[in-house]
């Protein structure tokens, strides 16, 4: 009895972490034969559930591991079994199918899915099928570099934008400023001469240094 228990117990939580429910939002009869047998002809086009093909066999290595490790006397028998319970749902890999397919009729129409099937099964579609992963990664490294290059531009190009900036705006300030007042105080020369040099008076402001433009933007 223990050993059932646990079999049940161990059986429960598999079935748990491996099924994945689908929800029906229209019944099933709203979508007519020729539609779903086109969505189905979609479906198998794009290898919509090819992922899926190992659940059943992980299932099956998972639940033999389990079973065997807390009923190591029990190996053979523990084996035998999994291996013919999984044949047994061997078929139900049918519901996915269907219910993938009706997935794919109630968001395409029938036309669109004869099209994308079409596409899908001729020798462009099938190569972008198989190429595809090759081709996102070829387009996420280009878009980095990029990416790298636009941010370096960037930082570069506000850098020295604002630094004429800042630089004219001093110079501007600097002609603006009065001229110093003579040293002893005396009233400027009356014939309008230059005043005399003045060794204390204020050096030219210097332009602000910038930061954060030491690294480009990431």
């Amino acid at each position: 009895m223990h050993f059932v228990l646990s079999v049940r117990k161990t059986a429960t939580v598999l079935a748990a972490s491996i099924f994945v429910a689908f929800s029906s939002s229209v019944m099933a009869q709203e979508i007519t034969e020729g539609h779903l047998k086109a969505a189905r002809a979609a479906v198998s086009a794009v290898k919509a559930t090819d992922a899926y093909d190992n659940i059943l066999p992980a299932a099956n290595i998972a639940l033999k591991q389990q079973l065997i490790q807390q009923n190591p006397d029990l190996q053979e028998m523990i084996i035998a079994s999994v291996d013919r319970q999984t044949l047994e749902m061997v078929s139900r890999r049918a519901d996915l199918e269907r219910e993938v397919a009706m997935s794919y009729a109630r968001i395409f129409s029938e036309p669109e899915l004869n099209a994308i099937a079409t596409f899908y099964a001729s020798a462009a579609g099938q190569k972008l099928l198989a190429e595809g992963p090759i081709v996102a990664r070829e387009v996420a490294k280009a878009a980095e570099i990029w990416q790298r290059g636009i941010a370096r531009d960037l930082t570069d190009a506000v850098g020295k934008e604002l630094a004429d900036e800042v630089d004219a705006q001093v110079k501007a300030d600097a002609a603006a400023a009065p001229a110093p007042a003579p040293a002893d105080g005396g009233a400027a020369p009356a014939d309008g001469g230059a005043a005399p040099a003045d060794d204390t008076a204020a050096p030219a402001e210097a332009a602000p240094e910038l930061q954060g433009l030491e690294t480009p933007l990431e």
